[in-house]
């Protein structure tokens, strides 16, 4: 298991961290080569632009490398109800065939919005699981709900 994350603000990090432990996965970042602003204002405009122009910012080479995985988890935050675009990148740069890939995410209230639905749209292919959605206040907390939805997919 490969446990693959977006993460701005450390929550969604957090959250990947919580599942490495519990699975004992490998973990890798996706890492836009330019980096979001810091300021909140600032990084919600850009996110927007970017689903409205369906942009895909570049992203670093990951190691260790997806294709090796049979199971990806994906984590990122919900922006503008859905993933990130540098979350599509690393989809397109890294193909999900017919893996499984078991989305999770952070928010502030909108859950995992549509990203699932979007994630079946480009990786028709993968057995998408049960997402997992928490909001990025409450990460720290969040280890014994990981647990329970990880135990009910079967997965540890």
């Amino acid at each position: 298991m490969l446990i693959v994350y977006f993460s701005h603000s450390g929550n969604t990090r957090r959250l990947a961290a919580c599942i490495q432990r519990l699975t004992g996965g490998d973990m890798a970042q996706i890492t836009p080569l330019t980096p979001y602003p810091q300021d909140y204002d600032a990084v919600v405009e850009l996110a927007r632009q970017e689903q409205r122009r369906n942009v895909r910012p570049p992203i670093a080479a990951m190691q260790p490398d997806p294709a090796a995985y049979d199971t990806l988890f994906l984590g990122y935050p919900n922006w503008w109800g859905t993933f990130p675009m540098p979350v599509a990148m690393f989809l397109e740069n890294y193909p999900v065939g017919n893996k499984t890939l078991v989305p999770f995410c952070t928010h502030e209230g909108s859950r995992l919005g549509k990203s699932e639905q979007d994630l079946r749209r480009l990786c028709p292919q993968a057995r998408l699981l049960k997402g997992f959605e928490v909001r990025g206040s409450r990460v720290d907390g969040a280890e014994p709900s990981v647990k329970a939805w990880l135990s009910e997919l079967g997965l540890i």
